[in-house]
């Protein structure tokens, strides 16, 4: 679907009263890295229509995050029931919202609405203090997990989190680490970023029993930030459109690899990627811009 040939969806379509709606958990990023800026726009590139609701901001640029604001958990609440009594929803989005007590309120609104399957992607939070790490984690494994469709996620990261004692003489699969989310609740894990003896990044979507489905791309020698929110909300808009799983995992892991590979530094940091690669003339789409000097 992504190809190198990839349009938006007309007009026509785009303006129809029809369009999925995703209820979208995150932050602002105000770097537009990640976080809700991130959502909104891969959610719309596939034709589909976001519900952001804020659950705290960033004070971050492309190279670092300096510190993290929540919202309470009754501002969280009170934004999601007020968009929930007016709009139907095809699919829940989650991403990082800073406390338990907002991983709460995710966890029974999704349990309010149970045929919205819920995306979960759990980023790399090495920013963090080891305390607010583990509370968060314990909270997300216990609150989150039990209700969890896909849960997605960097290989390393999904490692550190679920398989920490992890002692085998080979390090951790994908479908290792599926178990692992499952046993906690999951139905599904995509893992991603699995660096293979070829040179390439694999992406594995893997179910406790078995793995599902397995993407290769070639390895980028950039860095890039917001990678996960891009991802998982493409996943969600496109399971809310109504596209099969196995279909929309790939299409969504096409969409992160076009985007990475238009991706441009717009500050001193991290490659973002470029989310509207399809409204680009096509000579810049395959660039990566430098940085000012």
């Amino acid at each position: 679907m992504f190809d190198d040939s990839f349009t938006p969806h007309d007009a026509a379509s785009l303006e129809s009263p029809g369009l999925a709606c995703v209820l979208v958990f995150n932050s602002n990023d105000p770097s537009g890295a990640g976080g809700l800026a991130a959502d909104v726009a891969a959610i719309a590139s596939v034709g589909a229509h976001a519900l952001p609701v804020m659950a705290g901001a960033y004070a971050r640029d492309t190279s670092h995050i300096f510190d993290f604001f929540a919202l309470d958990d009754e501002a969280v609440a009170e934004q999601a029931r007020a968009v929930l009594e007016d709009i139907e929803i095809q699919a829940i989005k989650l991403g990082f919202v800073g406390t338990p007590d907002n991983l709460g309120v995710v966890a029974g609104i999704s349990a309010d609405y149970p045929d919205a399957p819920l995306i979960a992607h759990m980023p790399d939070l090495s920013w963090w203090t080891v305390d607010q790490i583990e509370a968060y984690h314990d909270a997300f494994a216990d609150l989150i997990l039990p209700q969890t469709s896909v849960l997605t996620g960097n290989h390393s990261t999904l490692w550190r989190w679920l398989l920490p004692t992890w002692t085998g003489e080979r390090n951790p699969g994908a479908r290792d680490i599926a178990l692992a989310a499952g046993e906690r609740g999951a139905n599904l894990t995509l893992v991603t970023g699995i660096t293979t003896t070829d040179g390439q990044i694999e992406n594995t979507l893997a179910a406790p029993e078995a793995v599902i489905a397995t993407e290769k791309f070639p390895r980028s020698e950039q860095t890039y930030v917001g990678a996960g929110d891009t991802l998982s909300a493409c996943l969600s808009a496109l399971l809310a459109s109504g596209s099969e799983l196995p279909q929309a995992c790939a299409e969504a892991l096409s969409y992160l690899d076009r985007s990475l590979r238009g991706g441009f530094r717009p500050g001193m940091g991290q490659t973002l990627p470029d989310r509207l690669f399809w409204a680009q003339p096509e000579d810049d789409t395959e660039t990566v811009t430098p940085v000012p000097t």
